[in-house]
């Protein structure tokens, strides 16, 4: 196992709590799918999405800094050039991690996560890499 797979399967065994920024309530949309599918293994999941109350039978958050509990994994589902904004806060709440879902790729958002001491994975679907390192290992 290469490190980085390593690194998010101990990731991935060790959290429970996992806020999904920008998770939709539309079933067919991936953030909704990737959150249905850890909520049936096992993991919290706190949505994040302004305007909505609950999605998924969830509390939903306006922002990161609402969650009034400790986030292990915040799972970022948001155009790259958008996300700046979302890692910095994310970064304030210090999460164990902060991961970018397949397709989206930032560099600056992932010196910022790296300097703070916060594991950062880009261009990675959580479900996927759940999936193969764990559900089946």
């Amino acid at each position: 196992m290469i490190p980085q797979e390593a690194k998010e399967k101990e990731i991935l065994e060790q959290s429970k709590a996992i806020a999904v920024v920008g998770l939709s309530q539309d079933e067919d949309k991936p953030s909704n799918i990737v959150a249905r599918y850890l909520i049936a293994h096992g993991y919290r999941v706190i949505p994040v999405n302004p305007g909505h109350e609950k999605i998924l039978g969830q509390t939903t958050y306006n922002t990161l800094s609402d969650i009034p509990e400790k986030v292990d994994i915040v799972d970022i589902f948001m155009k790259a050039e958008m996300l700046l904004p979302v890692v910095e806060e994310a970064v304030r709440i210090k999460p164990k991690c902060i991961w970018l879902q397949l397709g989206i790729i930032n560099e600056e958002a992932k010196k910022l996560a790296e300097d703070n001491g916060i594991t950062f994975f880009m261009d990675r679907c959580i479900k996927i890499e759940h999936n193969r390192l764990i559900a089946h290992s």
